[in-house]
């Protein structure tokens, strides 16, 4: 299974991840969020970036 951190800056940014299982590839956030699975790893971390890049309305 491999991770990658998005890296956001900002005064409270998304923690996003991708995680792979199997042939899928799916972004995750600590807001709860979670993107759909995806056979391409770039896509889902495409996915992962656009959230990120939204702002967090808890924090």
């Amino acid at each position: 299974m491999l991770s990658q951190d998005i890296p956001v800056s900002g005064p409270a940014p998304h923690q996003t991840t991708t995680t792979e299982r199997g042939s899928f590839a799916v972004a995750r956030c600590t807001c709860g969020w979670r993107g759909p699975a995806r056979r391409s790893r770039e896509r889902a971390r495409t996915d992962a970036r656009s959230h990120a890049s939204t702002p967090r309305l808890d924090g």
